[in-house]
């Protein structure tokens, strides 16, 4: 288990890196990361722009005449860190590996040389569509890393403000299951050490908080910090559903969610922070410290 212990490893002078993803909620604190240890950076999105300081290049998974683009700004790209969207309004006969070969390939005929794979928890290598590229990436011939991050702290500030805030509440339908939260700023550290470490990790990295919580104990966590009573609302898989759609998930995408959650419920998450797995990462930020800094936003 590490605790990112090697964060002071010799890191290699980087070319450039490009970050697919390139605005999202890891991409850009590995930008900012990248940036002040003095690496080129390379922002890829479906709109090609990137804010300031980053410089930017249209990409989309989804659209193969787009995969050219970061090579031709950029003839010094050797690293890439992958991030996928979710693919529920996509055809079912098209797998999230069909998509991200012919990318990863083109990438290595250009010069690249090692993969950062964003995946989570719930992929295990070879067993899902997401641990498919797991498996892909690990035969490749290429360096390689894939993390698999649990449930995202900031993930509460884009699910209970409201609910929180209206009727001091946080519904889900996790039961009893226990969540190790992990810090978004936990997981782009890591990142960041995958993409520039001198020897690549070459290792499937599971991603943990250092605590795990029900979500009753979480709610007493924000009754402490906020001054008032806020309890934990269980929802049955239809209420689930309907949550989920209230931030404007499609059916299948809320029902993944629930089906996610109910593993939680049963220990999915927990099971993983028991057991001594290799390449296993615990992340510094406490929970308590996040809600606790972040306290305004479930304030009424």
């Amino acid at each position: 288990m590490d605790t990112f212990h090697n964060k002071n490893h010799p890191k290699y002078t980087s070319m450039t890196i490009l970050l697919t993803g390139g605005t999202g909620k890891t991409a850009l604190p590995t930008a900012r990361r990248l940036q002040e240890a003095g690496h080129s950076v390379l922002l890829a999105n479906r709109s090609g722009k990137a804010p300031s300081p980053y410089k930017g290049v249209a990409f989309d998974w989804f659209d193969p005449t787009t995969f050219e683009n970061p090579f031709v700004l950029d003839k010094t790209i050797d690293r890439v860190y992958l991030v996928f969207p979710n693919t529920f309004d996509r055809p079912k006969t098209e797998t999230v590996l069909d998509v991200v070969r012919p990318f990863v390939e083109l990438s290595i005929s250009k010069g690249v040389k090692r993969f950062v794979f964003l995946s989570s928890t719930l992929h295990k290598r070879g067993e899902t569509p997401m641990g498919k590229v797991h498996e892909y990436l690990e035969n490749r011939g290429v360096d390689w890393s894939v993390l698999r991050p649990t449930w995202f702290m900031e993930n509460l500030a884009l699910l209970y403000p409201k609910s929180i805030c209206e009727s001091n509440s946080i519904p889900t339908t996790m039961g009893n299951g226990r969540v190790p939260y992990i810090a978004v700023d936990d997981v782009s550290e890591l990142v960041y050490q995958a993409l520039v470490d001198e020897k690549s990790h070459n290792i499937e990295h599971i991603v943990l908080g250092p605590d795990a919580y029900t979500h009753d104990e979480v709610a007493a966590i924000f009754s402490k910090i906020l001054g008032r009573e806020i309890g934990h609302t269980r929802l049955t898989e239809e209420q689930g559903v309907d949550f989920w759609r209230t931030f404007g998930a499609p059916e299948p995408a809320a029902k993944f969610m629930v089906a996610v959650e109910q593993l939680t419920a049963n220990g999915s998450e927990y099971a993983l922070f028991k057991e001594p797995l290799e390449g296993k990462v615990i992340g510094t930020t406490r929970l308590v410290d996040y809600i606790e800094a972040n306290a305004d936003l479930w304030k009424s």
